[in-house]
């Protein structure tokens, strides 16, 4: 299916990465270099429909996948953790689009989780990274935000079994646009037709429980990425590490990434709060073309 992005085209399909799993993608543009963008909760790859376009202009290839339980991909009861969903996307890239060289990850929110894991599992098939909006388990910067309970309070309530299926259950608009409307900037920045197919997304069978596998894949997450930098240290690729300018994470994003990885180079994306990628697309594109040289 092709679905244009501010007039730039993007080819959407799914792969079957292992026996009954497929996930869902689209590309755009068809540069040397590739780019993909990693998505986080509550949305769906249609995130990046005003960022995608810009790496586009820039001669960039763009890729856009929907993660394991998001959007148009599968939701299978397990495999969360953020170190088999990073498999999923470097099989997706390798394996089925037939990729040769090292590509730029770009993750938001839990996509920055399955970023970094796919950084440090297949370090030779990343060139760089860029990361924003999440605490990153397996840091202190993690642990100190557990703490913070009247800004991630989702985090518990989201790992408690069988309860926040209960009561979302047919209240799915309901809670999520609670999350769009109280981490943001410009409360109109996403826009209605943006949350209607966000929620249309997490309304079918599967995708509220498959959400909050996600957290409850933390303390794997946690101790997963815990041991890999006692094992082998710090990553050495260089990572950008993003924060609105607006966001409670900003305080805390650069020594976090800091605890895990050698060349950070941190930096704020003005007119936004948490949903960088659709209130400030401008300054996000900028931020990662100027870090990787192009433009």
């Amino acid at each position: 299916m092709r679905e244009m992005w501010d007039e730039v085209s993007v080819e959407w399909d799914s792969a079957e990465i292992e026996p009954g799993i497929r996930v869902h993608y689209g590309t755009a543009g068809a540069g040397e270099r590739t780019v993909m963008l990693v998505h986080g909760y509550p949305e769906t790859a249609y995130v990046w429909r005003r960022v995608a376009p810009l790496l586009v202009r820039a001669g960039l290839r763009v890729v856009v996948p929907d993660y394991r339980g998001a959007g148009g991909s599968s939701k299978p009861l397990g495999g969360y953790d953020k170190h088999t969903m990073a498999g999923d996307l470097h099989a997706l890239l390798y394996e089925h689009m037939g990729l040769t060289g090292p590509v730029t990850v770009v993750g938001h929110d839990i996509g920055m989780m399955v970023a970094y894991a796919f950084a440090r599992r297949f370090t030779d098939s990343t060139d760089r990274l860029v990361v924003m909006e999440a605490p990153l388990p397996g840091t202190d910067a993690y642990t100190t935000a557990l703490g913070d309970t009247d800004r991630l309070w989702h985090f518990q309530f989201h790992r408690a079994p069988d309860v926040p299926e209960l009561l979302t259950a047919g209240r799915e608009q309901l809670y999520l646009e609670r999350f769009y409307q109280d981490l943001a900037y410009d409360t109109e920045a996403i826009g209605p037709d943006a949350i209607q197919r966000y929620v249309r997304a997490f309304s079918r069978p599967g995708a509220m429980r498959a959400g909050f596998e996600l957290y409850r894949a933390f303390p794997t997450d946690d101790a997963h990425n815990r041991a890999q930098v006692e094992r082998d240290g710090k990553l050495r690729l260089p990572v950008l590490a993003l924060a609105g300018v607006e966001s409670t994470f900003a305080p805390f994003t650069e020594a976090m990434m800091q605890e895990v990885a050698k060349d950070v180079t941190f930096r704020t994306v003005e007119r936004s709060n948490h949903w960088i990628p659709e209130e400030n697309a401008e300054g996000l594109a900028a931020e990662i073309l100027g870090f990787i040289g192009v433009g």
